[in-house]
């Protein structure tokens, strides 16, 4: 059996809150609720649970997500249409821009807990 992801567990002030924010941007479903978890299911099947935990328990995380140059377009509307702060790089130096590492798009933005989003529409040093 080959090795894959199948879920991670993102801490958040508000499952639902999350989950529909992280959905909406790019343009997923968000799951019906399953204990304490509010699910997103990527398209390569992997879950991100949201749960629910008190603020001062958050440690912000990055989520890098790959997406292809249409879906980065669709995206990019999104963070820009809900005012979403938005930078080329992680330490947030560059706000407002893109990168383009390995000839593809590249942006930085927070979710509703700090956690570290990321979109690229390719992968660092050409891996695929």
């Amino acid at each position: 059996m080959s090795v894959e992801l199948n879920h991670t567990i993102i801490h958040c002030r508000d499952n639902r809150e999350s989950a529909d924010f992280l959905a909406h941007i790019l343009g997923l479903n968000t799951g019906r609720e399953w204990g304490p978890f509010i699910p997103v299911v990527l398209a390569n099947g992997v879950t991100l649970d949201f749960a629910s935990i008190p603020a001062e328990s958050i440690t912000a995380q990055h989520y890098a997500f790959l997406i292809s140059e249409a879906e980065f377009a669709t995206a990019f509307e999104r963070i820009k249409a809900q005012g979403i702060a938005y930078y080329a790089d992680p330490h947030r130096k560059l706000p407002g821009e893109i990168n383009h590492n390995d000839g593809g798009h590249g942006i930085y933005f927070p979710d509703p807990n700090g956690h570290g989003m990321e979109l690229i529409t390719r992968p660092y040093g050409g891996w695929s």
